[in-house]
């Protein structure tokens, strides 16, 4: 082989090689969530002395565009000085917005799910202790047709009291992205559906999906701190779980 075609044959694999790493740099960089956030979350309940709960959702997520499929991570965190006890945390979806697997916990019966949402998890914890972290890997869909919002309720064990609760915040974007691979969405902003050419798609859902976050999450708030949020979520002749 002469030098000449060996110096155009090595071109062509550093050329291969580089655009080898661009791609790949572009699929790690859609699946980043960036830095977590406590955004849209309330104390309702008051918690044992030296107990304090909070939960941290990441200020990103991406959405295939194809599948519709997306992942995040959804954290607790006991920021006093003091153990926890037994306590759960729920992970429950809204509107466009589905949650198809918690790892390491239980999907919520129909009957037992908060009033108007679609679908939830029920993540219990033995013991929180002082200081530290309990993280979970969320599975979800996410209809970019639609708006869509995920609420963290962090309970007692018998889901009585509701010490923090992170939304219903919505994940969405102004600028969609359709024929992209995949969108990202940011934590706390309502998304704006758009299709091609950019005409927005007609609302979905109910009239509640047009309400503000403010009014949706003090809505919730105000009814887990009235103790009923919990049990105002199953339908009539639901059992208990």
């Amino acid at each position: 082989m002469s030098s000449r075609r060996t110096a155009v044959v090595a071109g062509s694999l550093v050329a291969a090689s580089f655009s080898a790493v661009l791609i790949l740099s572009g699929t790690a960089g859609a699946e980043d969530e960036g830095p977590a956030s406590s955004k849209g979350g309330k104390v309702v309940d008051e918690a044992p002395a030296g107990v304090k709960l909070t939960t941290r959702l990441p200020e990103k997520i991406s959405v295939d565009n194809d599948s519709e499929r997306t992942a995040l991570t959804a954290t607790v965190k006991n920021e006093g000085n003091q153990d926890s006890g037994k306590i759960q945390l729920l992970v429950v979806g809204f509107d466009g917005l589905v949650v198809k697997n918690v790892q390491g916990c239980s999907a919520l019966a129909e009957n037992n799910l908060p009033e108007g949402s679609n679908s939830g998890f029920s993540c219990p914890i033995d013991n929180l202790a002082a200081g530290r972290s309990k993280s979970y890997a969320v599975d979800a869909t996410f209809d970019l047709g639609k708006t869509g919002k995920i609420c963290l309720p962090v309970q007692t064990s018998d889901g009585k009291k509701t010490f923090w609760q992170q939304g219903p915040v919505p994940f969405g974007t102004s600028n969609p992205s359709p024929d992209a691979p995949a969108t990202p969405l940011l934590l706390g902003t309502d998304n704006e559906p758009a299709g091609p050419g950019g005409k927005e798609l007609p609302k979905t859902g109910p009239a509640r999906d047009l309400l503000p976050l403010g009014a949706a999450g003090a809505s919730l708030l105000a009814a887990g701190a009235a103790g009923m949020w919990w049990s105002q979520r199953r339908r009539p002749g639901g059992q208990e779980g």
